[in-house]
């Protein structure tokens, strides 16, 4: 039973398994979704997509494969103008509903087809033909809550049109970032705080739940001493050139560390293209407006976590070559990718982020370089999911 739809489900990257598949058909052996195409749409959701996150994916799979059912273009020109006259309006309380049967979706269709080839003309407020008003399985404006809609308004949602809205577009992990998911992400690195000496004052929300289920469900609250922020962070970001499509993202990303109070301590700094002699202390990369890298390297110490956010693609030159440096004046005794090693070597918790999707990595422009720089560093997606996988790099002892 829709075999196909279970390989488009994997054709489209959702990993369903075959044991999962067997329980939704158990499911509709044991009718859970009756004969409504809408609770079909909710149970697999149930069943089969293990993560919010995958929501967004399920629904254009699900508009994508049954698009059809819904699909206006297969009814004579004749039959739009009886459905688009004036209707007969009944109370939509008022359910008799005379043709109270479930249907198989198959049936459900050759039935469409039968009464299409036998209705010569329009129809209102029955329970048989294509009309409106009625309560039959098909047609518009009625009060039956199972069938086919042909044009008019929807009073119930249908399972198409539920996924059709699409409405967990911002729980998908490919999406790019806010500054909230940011910050929810950055949080994490809290595990690295330390307890501070003295009075238990702060509230431990994980240890009340299970004291208060321990307790017959009488509230019993707990608390544990607070932490102090120890994390240092570093950012980098690669400004301007390639990068400049990706700024507003790159802004909201130091928003979110601006505002965060998770850090002991956090330092912002600018390079373009790559990192040489110098570092920005703005984006704008303007000559003087910088620190010397070496400084940064001798006085940040090891126990800074490091982000870099870039897309890592440059002229081979500028990462392999001695005034490689695209900023003219600028030569550089060393290449940049040495100044990225000593990085490498001084701080051992490193990542970084990069704004182009993997999918491109391997064959984009500057493809070289984000390859030769993924050896160093351990490279993510700047999406959510790469933000997370990031930050757990960065939280592995």
């Amino acid at each position: 039973m829709f075999l196909d739809f279970f390989y488009l489900l994997r054709a489209r990257g959702l990993d369903v398994s075959f044991n999962e598949w067997l329980s939704l058909i158990e499911a509709l052996d044991k009718g859970l979704a009756g004969s409504s195409l809408t609770n079909f749409y909710h149970l697999c959701r149930a069943v089969l997509i293990k993560s919010e996150s995958q929501y967004d994916k399920f629904d254009m799979i699900f508009a994508e494969y049954f698009h059809g059912i819904m699909s206006e273009d297969d009814l004579p020109k004749e039959f739009w103008d009886w459905l688009s006259e004036d209707t007969r309006l009944r109370d939509i309380n008022d359910k008799k509903m005379l043709d109270d049967f479930l249907l198989e979706l198959e049936e459900l269709l050759d039935r469409f087809k039968e009464r299409m080839e036998e209705q010569k003309g329009k129809h209102d407020g029955g329970n048989y033909w294509i009309g409106t008003g009625g309560t039959s399985t098909m047609g518009h404006g009625g009060y039956h809550e199972r069938g086919i809609r042909t044009g008019g308004e929807g009073r119930h949602k249908t399972a198409v049109q539920i996924a059709g809205e699409r409405h967990f577009r911002d729980f998908r992990e490919d999406n790019v970032l806010d500054i909230r998911n940011f910050q929810m992400a950055f949080r994490k690195l809290r595990q690295f705080s330390s307890r501070v000496e003295g009075a238990k004052t702060e509230l431990d929300i994980d240890a009340t739940i299970d004291e208060t289920c321990d307790n017959a469900g009488h509230l019993k609250l707990v608390f544990d001493k607070p932490r102090k922020n120890t994390v240092k962070l570093l950012i980098l970001f690669d400004s301007d050139g390639s990068m400049a499509p990706y700024t507003h993202l790159c802004n909201r990303l130091f928003q979110a560390v601006s505002k965060s109070n998770h850090f002991k301590d956090i330092k912002v700094y600018y390079f373009h293209n790559c990192i040489y002699d110098h570092l920005y202390t703005t984006p704008r990369c303007r000559r003087g407006d910088w620190i010397d890298t070496k400084w940064a390297l001798g006085t940040l110490d090891s126990e800074y976590k490091v982000i870099f956010v870039g897309d890592a693609a440059m002229a081979p030159s500028e990462l392999l070559r001695p005034g490689g440096n695209s900023v003219i004046s600028l030569f550089n005794e060393e290449p940049g990718i040495e100044w990225l090693t000593k990085f490498r070597k001084r701080y051992k918790k490193a990542i970084w982020l990069n704004p182009i999707k993997e999918q491109y990595w391997d064959d984009m422009y500057g493809s070289h370089t984000l390859l030769k720089i993924k050896e160093i560093f351990p490279m993510f997606e700047l999406t959510i999911d790469g933000l997370e996988k990031g930050i757990k790099k960065l939280l592995v002892k």
